[in-house]
């Protein structure tokens, strides 16, 4: 080695090894759990309002894009003001913690409530009042939770500056951040609504921002100059909440018995919706005490006329195979329409496939239910699938294809009106042309359609959907009492024969009356449509106006 280059060897410095990172302190360990904690609580305020505008206004896709989109701006104005607050930042995290536990864990209570109070103007779709106090608490709500972790990133680097450079300080917070909000994102639809209900799922998670006051308290009491009063006011919060805890059961009970008006046998809350059942206190028909389903606060069915609807479903389409012996119902959980399949001696196999396990365990196992539908949902032909009907669609066509599956004599589609784009999904072109793939050639589909009295272009809609797909339709109409004049449609790929022999014991159809429902008068006549695609779903908007000119 030369001189020169030994000199520079020597000259040169080691680089310094690098310090290890002193432990965190309690203080700081804290705030980052804050951190998780105050999202998981602003996101669950927000699925809450989201849900319980879903439940109560209807259009699940419309409420939570609009909860979800004003949230959001909200959020983002509160992020905006937290600049404004220069003094006492952990005073005045303390108190924004308190009035968002205060405020977003009572907002379920506190709108349930008013719905019940409020004026009704448009129906059982809500009314301006109601509609102007929900967006009021999530605007509210939504900033002050834009306030907090502005203020949590604020008070961590002015008291462990040492430890974080700017863009350490943004990484860890808003990792937790997001942690909270995926945790909290699984847990409000598969644990918490489901065993605790919007209510005191709504209270709990204002506790748990009253802890995180409770936290900043004591671990920062030598910066507050009014420990008493901060502490006198977190006492304050817990002590409401507390009380809305245990007060919750009986305030949902009073809020659903303002709505239902019926005597409540049954109130639960699946993964998927609220499912009240009622039983009506006066006269009925043939002994029937008079139960009606609601699901969301829609009336599903009505027990003393739903036989008119259920034999208008099933038993064109069963009749006209003649001597069907598989047969696949979408939909229809509550096994009425499967009561009716079985009631066809030729039937060796009913596959249900319903989204929601929790109403096929609810009338299959509830004395009252499962005696509507006959115990039908125990019979050792049926087999019960719970899953999305549009993907089972697409895996047992794949089966087919490779052998491991058969197709159907008969599909009857049985869902809940095109209200959002959720369900529409389920009227497409799209979907059908999966129901085509599994059923056989010779097979027939039904499928309920709506009023085509109240909802006219939506039942044509419907119509042109399936003959889009290359089917053949016979639409018909049926009158339900409790829901009016309804609407269904007969398609396969050969003509109908119309309906031969009926089984024994029915109560409505016949087949001397079956030629008269498909006879449509001028106020329901066929109208001009387009097909309902999934690229465009014009099916829902056409619902939504034709509906909502009833409220």
């Amino acid at each position: 080695m030369s001189a020169e280059a030994a000199g520079s060897a020597t000259a040169t410095p080691a680089a310094p090894a690098s310090s290890p990172r002193p432990r965190p302190a309690p203080a700081e360990v804290a705030l980052l759990a804050s951190v998780f904690v105050v999202a998981a609580c602003g996101l669950v305020y927000e699925l809450a309002a989201g849900a319980l505008a879903s439940y109560l206004l209807g259009d699940s896709v419309l409420q939570f894009s609009t909860i979800i989109g004003t949230y959001l701006f909200a959020m983002g104005v509160g992020s905006w003001l937290s600049r404004l607050i220069e003094r006492q930042l952990v005073a005045q995290f303390l108190r924004i913690e308190l009035l968002v536990g205060l405020v977003g864990g009572l907002m379920p209570a506190a709108l349930f409530v008013a719905y019940n109070l409020l004026p009704h103007e448009w129906g059982s779709g809500g009314g301006t009042a109601f509609r102007v106090l929900l967006y009021g608490c999530v605007l509210l709500v939504g900033m002050l939770v834009g306030l907090e972790i502005p203020l949590v990133m604020r008070i961590l680097k002015r008291h462990f500056a040492e430890r974080y450079a700017l863009k350490e300080l943004v990484s860890e917070v808003l990792t937790f951040d997001y942690l909270g909000a995926l945790a909290v994102a699984v847990a409000f639809p598969l644990i918490f609504v489901p065993h605790l209900g919007l209510v005191r799922t709504g209270v709990f998670f204002g506790l748990l921002n009253a802890a995180v006051a409770a936290w900043a308290l004591v671990l920062f009491r030598g910066e507050l100059r009014r420990f008493k009063a901060h502490a006198a006011a977190c006492a304050g919060v817990v002590v409401a909440l507390l009380a809305a805890m245990a007060g919750a059961g009986r305030l949902t009970t009073w809020a659903e018995d303002q709505f239902y008006g019926d005597g409540i046998i049954l109130r639960e809350s699946s993964a998927y919706q609220r499912v009240v059942v009622t039983r009506s206190g006066g006269g009925s028909v043939g002994g029937d005490p008079g139960i009606r389903l609601f699901l969301n606060g829609n009336l599903q069915f009505h027990s003393r006329d739903e036989y008119r609807y259920h034999e208008a479903l099933v038993h064109p389409a069963l009749a006209a195979h003649g001597a069907p012996r598989r047969v696949l119902v979408l939909g229809g959980g509550d096994g009425l329409a499967v009561r009716e399949v079985l009631r066809h001696a030729s039937v060796e196999e009913v596959v249900l496939v319903e989204l929601d396990p929790h109403i096929t365990r609810l009338f299959a196992d509830h004395p009252a239910l499962a005696a509507l539908n006959a115990r039908a949902l125990a019979d050792r032909r049926v087999r019960i699938v719970n899953a999305d009907a549009f993907t089972w669609l697409e895996q047992h066509a794949l089966a087919i294809g490779a052998g491991r599956g058969a197709p159907f004599d008969i599909v009857i589609a049985d869902f809940p009106d095109p209200s959002n784009y959720t369900l529409g999904k389920l009227y497409t072109t799209s979907f059908y042309q999966r129901v085509d793939q599994v059923l056989a050639a010779s097979g027939w589909l039904v499928v309920q359609s709506t009023s085509p009295l109240i909802a006219r272009r939506s039942f044509w809609t419907v119509v042109t959907t399936l003959e889009a797909v290359g089917w053949s339709t016979w639409p018909y109409h049926v009158h339900v009492p409790s829901f009016g004049e309804w609407g269904f449609v007969l398609a396969g790929r050969r003509p109908w024969p119309g309906v031969r022999t009926l089984p024994a014991g029915l109560r409505f159809l016949t087949e001397e009356g079956m030629p008269a429902l498909l006879q449509f008068p001028p106020d329901m006549a066929r109208l001009p449509a387009e097909p309902n695609r999934l690229s465009n779903q014009v099916l829902v908007g056409i619902f939504e106006e034709e509906w909502g000119q009833l409220r």
